[in-house]
């Protein structure tokens, strides 16, 4: 992720460019005239990645039986929401695939950003020291700076 999407501002210690980013996301959406079909893609991609979640948490209590866990609980429960999650995303995909096909490029929209931003380390130098040269200018645009790390 970007490091100035990380940052704090320093009087407040809130994520102020995070903030600031969800915010122009979400006037982008807005550009959309239909309603119904922002509240299609968006709950398309909530159910879907939520989903996705819990399968992950099952799939480490099966890996990682014995890994220590402050909140153990029946598998009953992860399975039922899982079976919901199927069905709240296998229904839009049939009744309205062109939504649901924007809710998938919603989610392919952050691969370019994860392969430019983290992935990709051996930047050249001139594309490295303008991401700083951006980083910089928001700093200093926003206050803010990187949150400390924990000494542990």
């Amino acid at each position: 992720m970007p490091l100035i999407l990380s940052s704090v501002q320093m009087h407040r210690f809130t994520p102020a460019p995070a903030v600031v980013f969800m915010a122009l996301v979400s006037l982008l959406y807005l550009v959309s005239t239909d309603m119904y079909a922002l509240i299609n893609y968006v709950g398309f991609v909530n159910w879907l990645s939520i989903g996705l979640s819990v399968v992950a948490l099952l799939y480490f209590r099966y890996e990682r039986p014995n890994a220590e866990r402050p909140i153990k609980v029946s598998l009953f429960w992860p399975i039922i929401y899982i079976i919901c999650s199927i069905f709240l995303v296998v229904v839009p995909l049939y009744a309205s695939p062109v939504e649901t096909g924007f809710g998938c490029l919603i989610i392919a929209s952050g691969i370019p950003v994860y392969l430019i931003f983290v992935k990709w380390e051996n930047k050249p130098q001139s594309v490295q020291s303008k991401i700083d040269s951006m980083t910089v200018f928001f700093q200093k645009l926003m206050l803010v700076v990187p949150e400390e790390k924990k000494n542990e």
